[in-house]
């Protein structure tokens, strides 16, 4: 017998080899039901494992996110079963779950559409009321081979050759499929009881440009119909606020083939919200004691060689000439601090000069891969607000608190602060070729930034092995309308290239030190905070970053001057004002300006021109504001911007 520790604290006797799922099927019918997959001793697990010693075990279901996976993992394979039935001479590549559904990627002549997804569909409906168990078995490698061999699936076998020698190899059996699989998955079809498949795309085996390009197909699956339909009626809403789509209708941004990939062009009302914003943080940065720098967009090899950029992130660079022929070889910059730090080392430094803070609106150039591209949020040329802050080892801890104050005051201007998770990134000593330094310099600035994250209460989630390669960073997460996760802003602490530059300060007992660094943006990439802004409010700026704030529609022709002279003087207090003279009808004009996401829209007429006042509107669908006079008005919009109201 072995005792069994469950969740709650309780501790049952079972016989040795039970599996998780017969504990669950002990503890009552509906748990082993709701049962996904199992926790033991804090090791993530399939149902079916038979537990051999005293252990805690904990049964997971659709509310745990391995549990989750789990389902939906499920759910892949039985797309995967539906499309053999429909198609039997598909070769299949893999198919795991993610963090929103599933997908599987196929290799097929065939181009599949829309009609084929409902297709497969009704096909996978027939799979999940068969109520298939699944059976996990392994098979030894040369077994396995041969299996999939005789089945003529080139994909698995390439999988299998690739796994190590002592590897164990695992299948899943459901009726008369099976497929190459780790696990986990539920004990069968039936379990899985609402799914829909969402898309069909390209996709490249394993990610290389170089190999065949598959059919990806896309699905999600819940235990509850309702919970389906909430998370489809989600979608639909992150599709009207996607900022590739609502951008390019708002004409903000557009892109081009002749110009590339990854190279957006901000047309005048992008451009304008990117001025405001670079203001805005410019002049925040200069009341907190930022000094700002405009260096080179580029630099020789030497430069690069120094801080290691050219041996730890060349490819990612886009490098101008040939190292074997030319005899200087440029490279456009990828971050700004290699060229800050000759800032200061212009002339010798002092403690009493720390701390230093240099900021810049910088434009970098990253060579991403093309099939990373997405809209403003991943580009290869952008604007970052960075900057860089040498201190003494004393001062790191307040101003890295004041990064973070700067940062989190962004956010909360923005409206962006309650979309934000934190992630302490760290590096990873077995990838040791990916760093510089010594361990115990990444042991003592690691242990810095946690006491410092501690002190300061920050909840963060640890990323081991996303450091960068010359020190440990906080990263502030935020996800876009459709749950992809990028980082936004970055602070990070630097001890060790300050050395490599040569960076030193004489100390008060007359001694010369490397100045610690701190490594920080306060706003992010420009082009990305623009595009979570547009998904943020689906285009309808706040009044402040609107790039039009107010429309002014004169009703007929007679009415243009008074709009003219009102345009003027809204101009004058810093409004940005257009007026719609075209010969259309009000209703129109009104149509058209709301669609524009315009904040406010003031009409005029005879009587307004009469009274020397305006029918205020302002977007939204009980926006009429009634009859303002000019002061009236004037004094609102300006209000709204000088506090940056949303």
């Amino acid at each position: 017998m072995i005792h069994v520790t469950l969740k709650d604290g309780l501790q049952k006797k079972f016989e040795a080899g039970v599996s998780a799922y017969d504990v669950a099927a002990s503890l009552g019918a509906g748990l082993a039901k709701a049962a996904c997959a199992a926790r033991i001793d804090g090791k993530e697990v399939d149902l079916r494992t038979e537990l051999t010693a005293d252990c805690n075990l904990e049964i997971l279901t659709f509310d745990d996110p391995y549990g989750r996976w789990t389902y939906r993992h499920t759910a892949s394979h039985i797309l995967a079963q539906a499309v053999k039935r429909l198609w039997p001479e598909v070769k299949l590549a893999i198919g795991p779950a993610v963090e929103n559904g599933f997908y599987y990627d196929f290799d097929t002549e065939r181009m599949l559409t829309p009609e084929d997804l409902l297709d497969l569909e009704a096909e996978m409906k027939k799979i999940i009321k068969e109520n298939l168990p699944i059976e996990r078995f392994v098979l030894s490698r040369e077994e396995a081979l041969d299996f999939f061999g005789a089945a003529n699936e080139p994909y698995k076998i390439e999988l299998i050759e690739d796994l190590p020698k002592d590897a164990e190899i695992s299948c899943y059996r459901q009726g008369e499929f099976t497929d190459l699989c780790a696990g986990a998955h539920l004990m069968s079809t039936g379990l899985v009881k609402a799914f829909k498949l969402t898309s069909c795309t390209g996709a490249y085996w394993r990610g290389d440009s170089n190999r065949k390009m598959l059919q990806r197909v896309y699905g999600t699956a819940f235990p509850k119909q309702s919970e389906l339909d909430a998370y489809l009626a989600q979608l639909e809403e992150a599709k009207k606020r996607d900022h590739n789509k609502l951008g390019r209708e708002l004409e903000l941004f557009t892109t081009s083939d002749v110009i590339g990939q990854g190279l957006p062009i901000l047309l005048p009302k992008g451009a304008r919200i990117i001025q405001l914003l670079q203001r805005f943080v410019e002049d925040e940065e200069q009341r907190r004691g930022w000094l700002l720098t405009k260096t080179p967009f580029m630099a020789k090899s030497d430069l690069y060689k120094i801080s290691g950029h050219w041996d730890h992130y060349k490819e990612g660079m886009f490098v101008l000439g040939n190292e074997e022929t030319d005899k200087e070889v440029f490279a456009l910059r990828p971050m700004t601090c290699p060229f800050q730090y000759q800032a200061y080392l212009n002339r010798s430094r002092s403690y009493r000069d720390l701390p230093l803070r240099y900021n810049e609106t910088s434009t970098l150039f990253r060579n991403e891969a093309s099939g990373e591209m997405h809209g403003l949020i991943r580009v290869r040329q952008f604007t970052i607000s960075e900057g860089h802050l040498m201190c003494t080892p004393e001062q790191l801890e307040e101003e890295f608190k004041g990064c973070l104050e700067l940062a989190i005051f962004m956010l909360k201007t923005l409206g962006l602060y309650e979309d934000v998770s934190y992630r302490f990134s760290k590096w990873d000593p077995s990838d040791r070729d990916k760093y510089i330094g010594t361990e115990e310099q990444w042991d003592e600035a690691q242990d810095s930034m946690e006491r410092i994250l501690k002190h300061l209460e920050i909840p963060y989630a640890v990323g081991i092995g996303e450091a960068a390669f010359y020190g440990p960073k906080l990263d502030i997460q935020i996800k876009n309308v459709h749950g992809k996760e990028d980082t936004l802003i970055t602070i990070q602490i630097d001890q060790m290239l300050a050395e490599k530059f040569g960076m030193e300060y004489v100390d008060r007992d007359g001694t010369k030190k490397h100045p610690y660094i701190i490594h920080r943006t306060s706003i992010g990439c420009y082009e990305r905070t623009l595009a979570l802004l547009i998904e943020k409010y689906a285009g309808a700026f706040p009044v402040w970053l609107a790039p039009v704030q107010v429309k002014i529609l004169p009703i007929a022709d007679r009415h243009f001057d008074y709009a003219f002279d009102l345009k003027r003087q809204l101009e004058t207090e810093g409004l940005r004002v257009e007026v719609d003279d075209r010969n259309e009808k009000i209703g129109y004009k009104i149509r058209e300006a709301r669609l524009e996401k315009v904040p406010y829209m003031l009409v005029c007429g005879d009587k307004e021109m009469e009274d020397g006042t305006v029918s205020v509107r302002a977007r939204g669908e009980n926006g009429d504001l009634g009859a303002m006079t000019r002061a009236d008005l004037l004094a609102r919009i300006l209000e709204e911007v000088r506090t940056k109201k949303r």
